[in-house]
C-alpha cells in the first residue's frame, strides 16, 4: 500500500475508530474507552481542504469505482447487482447520523427485494444475543432493551443514531446478530497477544487468517499515530511486540464478526438462503481487508461491500477496490462546531470511568489530570455513565470552566478544566 497522505489517513482513521480508543483498541476493539485527544489533523482545516478539492461525483449519487474514473450508477442497479450475494457489509462512521440514515435506506431496499434477511451488528458482544432476540420478538421497550444490552458500556455513542436500525429489525421481525467479542477479551489480546490467551477464554473465536500486507501497513499507521499522541513516535516500529499485539486484537475482532456472519450462510427451513447483512465501521471492510478477508478464509466467497462517502471527497480518495459501490453523502447544510478537545483517552471499567492516558501538552494535562484518575462527578453531578461525561465535554461552550471531581489513590480531588475561548 502506498503511504497515506495526512488527509487521506485522517478520513480512513475516522471511519474506523469511531467513539472509543485506547492504544491497540483504537480500532474499536470495544474496551469501552473514547479518544478525546487529537489523533488526526484539525477537523476544521481538513474540512476547508476538502471543500477546496474537486469532487468527483454529485451528492446523493451511487458509484462504482473503476481504474479510469468513478462511474455513476443507479441505486436500482446497485441493489440488483448485489442482492444475490451471501453476505453484504454496510460501512459507517459511527458518529455520523447520515451514515445510519443511509444504512436504513439500503436495508429497506434490500428487504423489499429479499425479505429473508438477518442483520449483524458490530455494536453488541455475543453474550448479549438473547437480549437482541427478545427485542426483535417485541418483548422489550426501548429503555429496557438499551439497559439489558448494556449500551453505555458496550458502545458509548448516542443510541438515537442506531435506534432506527434496531426498530426496523423489530418492526419486520428480522433477526439481529451480536457480532462482537467482549471487552475484557479484546483488552487482554491487546495487552498480551493472541497466543497468550487460553483456549477457554477465546469465546469460541478461531485463529484469524494472516492479514494482507496492505492491511498491516494501515494498522501500523494507526499504531504510529497513537504513539505520536503519547510523545513516543520515534519509538514506534513495525517489529514492536506491542504492535504485534495491536494487530492480534484487530484480527480477533475481524475474525469474530466474520465467524458469526459465516455461520448464517446456510439454507433456511424453506430451502432458500437468508441475505446476511453486517453493520460495522468502514475500516473493517475497506479494500476487502478485515472482515471480508476473514470471511473468504471461512469459505464465504459471495461478499458485497457498500460504503458511505462524503460527497466532497476528491477523486484520489475513490480508489478502485475500495468497495463494490459507494454512496456520496451530501454535505450537511450547517458546519458543526468542533467539540472541545480535552486530550484524554477514557475507559469504562467495572462501572468506573477512568483516564486511560493523557496527551502531552493537552488541556487535560494542563488541568492536572493524570493517567489512572477516576472521574467521579462533573459539574457537581455524579456520573451516570461514559456517555453523560462525553456529552458534558462536547456541549461545553468555549471560554467556560468545567469542574471535575477526581478519585486518585485514596483522595478525592477537585479539578477545574478551563476551556479556551474561540479565536
Amino acid at each position: 500500500m502506498m503511504p497515506l497522505s495526512s488527509r487521506r489517513f485522517a478520513a480512513r482513521f475516522a471511519s474506523l475508530s469511531g467513539p472509543r480508543s485506547k492504544f491497540a483498541l483504537l480500532l474499536l476493539a470495544a474496551i469501552g474507552s473514547t479518544l478525546l485527544g487529537a489523533l488526526v489533523a484539525d477537523s476544521s482545516a481538513a474540512g476547508n481542504a476538502r471543500a477546496q478539492a474537486q469532487a468527483c461525483l454529485t451528492p446523493a449519487s451511487w458509484a462504482v469505482l473503476t481504474d479510469q474514473q468513478p462511474q455513476t450508477v443507479s441505486k436500482q442497479q446497485i441493489l440488483a447487482d448485489l442482492i444475490g450475494r451471501e453476505v453484504l457489509l454496510l460501512g459507517e462512521q459511527h458518529d455520523d447520523a447520515d451514515h445510519h440514515q443511509w444504512q436504513l435506506q439500503v436495508l429497506a431496499g434490500l428487504h423489499a427485494l429479499r425479505p429473508e434477511m438477518v442483520i449483524g451488528f458490530e455494536m453488541f458482544p455475543r453474550r448479549l444475543q438473547p437480549v437482541l432476540d427478545r427485542w426483535v420478538a417485541g418483548e422489550l421497550s426501548v429503555k429496557e432493551f438499551l439497559r439489558q444490552a448494556e449500551w453505555e458500556k458496550v458502545w458509548n455513542t448516542p443510541p438515537e443514531l442506531y435506534l432506527p436500525l434496531f426498530e426496523f429489525a423489530r418492526l419486520n421481525r428480522i433477526p439481529m446478530l451480536a457480532l462482537n467479542i467482549d471487552q475484557e477479551l479484546t483488552r487482554k489480546i491487546a495487552d498480551q497477544g493472541w497466543k497468550a490467551i487460553a483456549l477457554a477464554e477465546r469465546e469460541g473465536v478461531g485463529q484469524a487468517a494472516a492479514p494482507p500486507d496492505a492491511y498491516r501497513d494501515f494498522l501500523f499507521e494507526i499504531y504510529r499515530q497513537h504513539a505520536t499522541m503519547r510523545g513516543k513516535s520515534t519509538k514506534a516500529k513495525p517489529g514492536d511486540a506491542a504492535f504485534a499485539h495491536f494487530v492480534d486484537s484487530q484480527l480477533a475482532w475481524d475474525r469474530a464478526m466474520a465467524e458469526v456472519l459465516a455461520a448464517q450462510a446456510k439454507p433456511t427451513a424453506a430451502g432458500g438462503k437468508a441475505l446476511i447483512v453486517g453493520i460495522m465501521g468502514s475500516g473493517h471492510l475497506r479494500f476487502g481487508h478485515g472482515v471480508p478477508h476473514q470471511l473468504r478464509d471461512l469459505g464465504v466467497r459471495s461478499i458485497g461491500t457498500l460504503l458511505p462517502m462524503a460527497a466532497s471527497s476528491p477523486c484520489e480518495e475513490l480508489d478502485p477496490g475500495l468497495a463494490d459501490a459507494v454512496f456520496m453523502v451530501p454535505t450537511p447544510p450547517l458546519v458543526p462546531i468542533a467539540p472541545p478537545r480535552l486530550g484524554v483517552a477514557l475507559e469504562s471499567k467495572d462501572g468506573k470511568i477512568l483516564v486511560a492516558s493523557v496527551s502531552k501538552a493537552s488541556l487535560a494535562e494542563k488541568s492536572g489530570l493524570q493517567d489512572g484518575d477516576q472521574i467521579l462527578a462533573v459539574a457537581g453531578q455524579p456520573l451516570s455513565g461514559l456517555t453523560s461525561l462525553l456529552n458534558s465535554i462536547r456541549q461545553q461552550p468555549p471560554g467556560t470552566w468545567l469542574p471535575l471531581q477526581i478519585g486518585r489513590a485514596d483522595e478525592k480531588i477537585d479539578i477545574v478544566v478551563k476551556f479556551p475561548a474561540e479565536r
